[in-house]
């Protein structure tokens, strides 16, 4: 395809070259064609415009994946406000304060989310629409309330003859104008603004376009990442909507089930997943199969062996649709074994490496030339260094620069600050590169826990709330086979002087926990917790030595 250098353009000729073909799917729900898309950005932004909506005002997201999600993102990017995407599992008093924190005019929500929420507590949002259809939930503004009403009728007196592609023109913005803030996944309210301007959001879909070029128009990709995570929204929304491809959505909770059920449908030839989905299939659909005794006796059999694993490799390819060029896996490394096993059969996966920072591309390499354990080499346009005086074999903190990288944090200057240096900004990932490029991610400087679809959690966060609660001395949320542990240290002292047994202590930590996973979003809440009966183990300046309590 033509190379243009602004998202806006990309949007806008995606449409016009694709205006018949499909463009937006739920599963087991409505369709869209570029054309559809296109006529409902165009009473969007009729309705923006007679509200007085700016370029530059911000207009908040916040509900699961869906077509309509889809195009009331592109339609404010298109119009040239600012994009303000929230999780849709955060819970009602983080979403009460991203919207206001954002300056929010508009918000786009589910009905769910809307029935916990209190307009009071936004008290700048003008006016607040269903996701599902447009239709207002809250309006401050009779512009509003009429121009909704009246759409169909304004639509038809601004295009009185018939809507053609000739009339999709969207606003062509600078680079370096602010298109989206999109909010760290935190546990709790500690979640940074971080602003991407439309440069950023430009250079990494021109990176996907010119990397992942076995994608066509037509073709068909399921979305299964959250779209309010950068991820989820560049690479299976805007890169393969800018393709004139087919895009998917899970509207329902991505379970096994619906995914495989999905893959079969769509067939789709790049998946983009997080490591937990991979592991799972490999481990209930291959695993089993390959720990069988005859298996293993046929395995040791030279040419026999290829011919199996050739096999095995198909079989596996027919789970994710049959039609597969390349999964990418990102927001973490995948399991050794797992990792070995697909390796060793040639299965077409790689894993990246991206931050919301960096809307979100980092690292990258094709499967064919992709090294064990590492997440590629640095993208198009994007500079690294490490801090290390053997970067090779001796990890040093990554520091990145370019054109992916954000302009800072949204109304926080001192957290900007805190992570620039001269243009380099600071991922907080300790890293080696080898001789190649290739970068290895040998540890986490923020202790950053990946959450089922891609959120980040925090730990820091949720022990900061759990170390206040009754009777906790210290604790530790570590990762357990995708499932978040509480560790806890009680305090002894005070709970020796209350003549407490450890069987009334261990019900009141479970109480907490409880208390605990009232105030955290879905995917951030403990599912166990154990009392450990000796201090955790301290470096000399005293903050716990993480590594050892890691499975």
């Amino acid at each position: 395809m033509t190379r243009r250098d602004n998202i806006n353009q990309y949007i806008a000729d995606a449409i016009k070259e694709n205006w018949d073909n499909l463009a937006l799917t739920d599963f087991d729900g409505s369709s869209f064609q570029y054309r559809d898309v296109a006529r409902k950005i165009a009473k969007l932004h009729i309705l923006f415009d007679n509200i007085g909506l700016k370029q530059g005002d911000k207009i908040a997201l916040c509900g699961r994946n869906s077509a309509q999600w889809a195009i009331a993102f592109l339609a404010t990017v298109t119009y040239g406000a600012v994009a303000v995407p929230i999780l849709h599992d955060f819970k009602a008093d983080n979403i009460h304060h991203l919207v206001t924190h954002s300056e929010a005019r508009i918000l786009f929500t589910d009905a769910a989310i809307w029935e916990n929420l209190d307009p009071d507590a936004m008290p700048e949002l003008e006016g607040a629409m269903l996701i599902n259809d447009y239709s207002i939930l809250l309006s401050k503004d009779k512009h509003l309330d009429n121009s909704r009403h009246n759409l169909n009728k304004l639509f038809g007196e601004k295009y009185p003859e018939r809507f053609t592609t000739d009339d999709v023109k969207y606003f062509i913005p600078e680079a370096d104008r602010l298109a989206l803030i999109n909010y760290t996944s935190g546990s709790t309210g500690f979640s940074k603004g971080v602003m991407l301007s439309y440069g950023n959001l430009w250079s990494n879909v021109q990176f996907c376009i010119d990397g992942l070029s076995f994608l066509h128009p037509g073709d068909g990709l399921v979305c299964m990442l959250p779209l309010a995570h950068m991820f989820g929204l560049m690479v299976e929304l805007l890169h393969p909507f800018v393709k004139g491809c087919h895009v998917s959505f899970l509207t329902r909770t991505p379970s096994p089930r619906v995914i495989m059920d999905a893959f079969a449908r769509v067939k789709p030839k790049l998946i983009v997943t997080v490591p937990l989905i991979i592991e799972k299939i490999i481990r209930t659909r291959v695993f089993p199969m390959l720990d069988k005794p005859l298996m293993k006796l046929l395995l040791n059999i030279p040419l026999l062996d290829d011919k199996l694993l050739s096999k095995i490799k198909d079989k596996l390819t027919e789970v994710f649709g049959g039609n597969l060029k390349q999964i990418i896996i990102g927001g973490a490394g995948l399991n050794n074994d797992v990792e070995k096993f697909l390796r060793r059969i040639h299965f077409p996966y790689t894993v990246g490496y991206g931050m919301t920072e960096c809307g979100p591309l980092v690292a990258y390499a094709p499967w064919d030339i992709q090294r064990e354990g590492s997440c590629g080499k640095i993208v198009d346009r994007m500079a690294l260094r490490i801090d290390s005086p053997e970067p090779s074999t001796q990890p040093g903190v990554l520091w990145v620069k370019g054109d992916n990288v954000m302009q800072g944090y949204y109304k926080n200057p001192e957290a900007t600050d805190s992570v620039f240096d001269n243009g380099w900004m600071n991922t907080g990932d300790i890293c080696t590169v080898d001789a190649d490029g290739f970068l290895y991610i040998r540890g986490r400087d923020k202790n950053m826990i990946l959450g089922p679809s891609g959120q980040n959690i925090y730990p820091e966060e949720i022990e900061m709330q759990l170390n206040a609660m009754p009777y906790v001395g210290e604790s530790l949320i570590v990762d357990h086979d995708g499932k978040l542990v509480a560790l806890i240290y009680p305090d002894v002292d005070n709970a020796k002087r209350q003549n407490m047994s450890d069987t009334e202590v261990a019900d009141i930590m479970k109480q907490n926990i409880k208390t605990l996973n009232s105030s955290l979003p879905s995917y951030s809440q403990i599912s166990d917790c154990k009392v450990m009966t000796e201090e955790f183990e301290k470096t000399p300046k005293r903050s716990i030595k993480r590594y050892l309590y890691q499975h």
